[in-house]
């Protein structure tokens, strides 16, 4: 009798999973192309009406996009950690809760001309988005190890919906509030507050059952009971003893931080070569492509050849790139290699989330995810920031062969480690 139970009992739990996998995969979809159309939106804004508001001082134009990236960080270990205690779909909530927040604020402080008030709205923005970007982990947690990459996938190609429909609803949303009297720059605000509320409801009505409780299921049902463990390691510990997590923060951080440093500073060595902006528009385009435009497809390859494999492909890509920069000032040439740079982020960046959340127990996910993402958003922030001060210096050849040596790290990583004293057991585990 129990040899006909214990199958059939199995079979009902991998079909509950599979329609639960897609339902809170779809879910996350939605929710992440809604909370990607508001931010591309308003960002498009921020740094418009952070310089009108200082009186015209252009000394301000960074300080929205450095303000995002300093809440992203602040944020990403602390709700983490809320995420392992209280679950993915109160965490997630909140982030939209705070982006609510952030876009109402920030649309108050455009009607009442207030710099300081709109700056801390746009910090909450930044909240909401570091809380937001742990969604793909979420979309990870609820499918089987097999599809996690697609899934991750499938939540980063979202993004491109806001690059897509973010500014096309700006000149509309501005002519709305007009007509009741109110700055144009205020409407795209509203808006997103609007479409985050959306967002706040899809994630309490659909995340359900909680992806967090989905991924201690699984966890159940392999052949290690030490990964049931409540007692979760630390981020120094899961470094320094498995080689995947090492592998998986190095892709994610330097693969990160080699994009943005050269995709920064390709716009100001275009317009010193006196390219006008549908020049730049048309390479931009092409790297946003090369970042979202195949991650399905990147997912894909993931899951079937491997997480080691696709985060080599992808440092490989990365280096082709800051090869091919500098080589021409020609359109074409540089749409090749920001679509090439946009495309190797794209590996590592879905390689590195899926490897990582492979090496971690269910109670340690949280806090674990959110550190790789603080240093993740650190390396944006070096990137963008640093970016423009050294170039003025060195040039942009130099930059990126610095860029090349960036992308170095991880390949040279993962060739020091398998040929390490513990190659057996190296290789045992990357057979994932």
């Amino acid at each position: 009798m129990t040899q006909q139970f214990a199958p059939q009992k199995n079979k009902v739990f991998v079909t509950n999973l599979e329609k639960s996998s897609r339902k809170i995969t779809a879910a996350l979809i939605a929710t992440q192309s809604l909370f990607s159309a508001s931010f591309i939106m308003v960002f498009t804004v921020g740094s418009i009406i952070a310089v009108e508001l200082a009186g015209g001082n252009s000394q301000w134009t960074g300080v929205p996009s450095t303000l995002v990236l300093v809440g992203a960080a602040a944020i990403a270990y602390p709700i983490g950690r809320f995420m392992d205690r209280a679950g993915r779909r109160p965490g997630l909530a909140l982030g939209y809760v705070f982006g609510i927040l952030g876009t109402v604020v920030a649309g108050l402080a455009v009607i009442n001309a207030s710099l300081l008030i709109f700056l801390l709205g746009v910090l909450l923005i930044g909240l909401a988005k570091g809380v937001n970007d742990l969604g793909r982990y979420a979309a990870a947690e609820a499918n089987v190890a097999d599809k996690r990459a697609r899934a991750i996938s499938l939540i980063v190609l979202a993004g491109t919906v806001g690059s897509i429909t973010g500014p096309g609803m700006i000149k509309w949303t501005g002519s709305l509030v007009e007509r009741a009297g109110l700055p144009e720059l205020s409407g795209p605000w509203f808006l997103a507050a609007v479409l985050l509320g959306l967002a706040l409801l899809l994630v309490n009505f659909l995340l359900r059952p909680d992806p967090q409780q989905i991924a201690r299921q699984l966890t159940a049902q392999e052949p290690m009971p030490d990964r049931l463990s409540q007692a979760g390691r630390s981020f120094q510990e899961i470094i320094f003893s498995d080689h995947r997590a090492k592998i998986a923060v190095s892709a994610m951080v330097f693969g990160q931080l080699t994009m943005v440093w050269v995709m920064t500073i390709t716009p100001v060595h275009m317009h010193g070569h006196h390219h006008d902006v549908a020049d730049v528009s048309w390479v931009i385009m092409a790297h946003t492509m090369g970042m979202f435009g195949l991650s399905f497809l990147v997912g894909w390859l993931v899951d079937r050849l491997g997480r080691i494999k696709m985060i080599t492909a992808g440092g490989v890509i990365l280096i082709v790139s800051c090869i091919l920069a500098p080589l021409s000032i020609e359109v074409f040439w540089l749409m090749l290699a920001l679509f090439l740079l946009g495309l190797g982020w794209n590996c590592c960046f879905v390689a590195g989330s899926t490897l990582l959340t492979d090496v971690l127990r269910p109670h340690e996910k949280g806090k674990i995810q959110g550190l790789a993402d603080v240093v993740v958003n650190i390396a944006s922030g070096v990137g963008s920031l640093g970016g423009g001060l050294i170039f003025a210096a060195i040039g942009f050849t130099t930059m990126n062969w610095i860029g090349l040596i960036v992308a170095l790290i991880p390949l040279l990583l993962i060739i020091v480690l398998r040929s390490s004293r513990s190659r057996m057991s190296f290789e045992g585990t990357m057979s994932s």
